[in-house]
């Protein structure tokens, strides 16, 4: 039992490729895609678990092929490793791009296409053998994306930009007031815009302010709706007029 022990892992840690290293690479890169593609999800990220679990199969079996055909039929031990990866760590930019998501000049998921390109490099690692390497970048992954997210939460680091919609009675013509607001709760206003509405009698503004990614808006939404007598407001994520 033990010398058949020290047979499969011998076989695992073969340079050469086999059944025995290479469904035990698919498995662990697998395995390992799963990790990363489950934190993601929590954050209801589209690329989830699935996606980052094929993602980093695909890199590692992608590996294996470069390594496998040049030792089967061209006789080279080694392999010829850097052809079908460098293609992989390419073409895994347009799986990248696709879980970005523009909206009027603000991109969301960065982060995942960060993740999705790590993800495949982790694979390929996997393909080639480098097993502990592989569940290290893994385990940073994770502290990256939980530990330092906790970090900006505490400290509130980012900012994002928000606009708040507000349809007020009567034509303004001073917007001082809702400056002060602002000014009072550090909420930093970029610019912001009018439509004035004559036949109602009513002033439609949006403001364009830039606020810390973890700031609680609810009280400066509920202080701006006190400024004027307030008909209308809304908090978005993207100007749309």
């Amino acid at each position: 039992m033990t010398e058949f022990c020290f047979q499969i892992l011998d076989s695992i840690n073969s340079l050469e490729v086999n059944m025995t290293n290479s469904m035990f690479r698919l498995v662990l890169s697998m395995v390992l895609g799963m990790i990363v593609g489950a934190e993601r999800k929590r954050k209801g990220q589209i690329a989830g678990i699935r996606t980052f679990a094929l993602i980093s199969m695909g890199a590692c079996l992608a590996m294996l092929l470069s390594i496998y055909v040049p030792q089967v039929y061209l006789g080279l031990k080694n392999g010829d490793p850097g052809r079908i990866a460098a293609q992989v760590i390419t073409g895994i930019g347009f799986i990248g791009g696709g879980a970005m998501i523009h909206m009027k000049g603000a991109v969301k998921g960065l982060t995942t296409a960060a993740g999705i390109w790590m993800t495949a490099i982790i694979g390929m690692a996997v393909g080639i053998g480098m097993y502990l390497c592989s569940i290290g970048a893994t385990i940073l992954i994770l502290l990256t994306l939980v530990t330092f997210e906790q970090y900006e939460k505490r400290r509130k680091l980012g900012q994002e930009s928000k606009v708040i919609s507000i349809t007020v009675s009567g034509i303004l013509k001073d917007v001082t007031d809702y400056r002060k607001v602002f000014g009072e709760y550090n909420v930093h206003l970029s610019t912001f815009y009018i439509e004035y509405d004559y036949e109602h009698d009513q002033t439609v503004l949006n403001f364009v302010i830039l606020a810390h990614a973890y700031t609680d808006l609810l009280p400066v939404l509920s202080k701006v709706g006190e400024v004027h007598k307030t008909l209308r407001l809304t908090l978005s994520s993207q100007l749309d007029i």
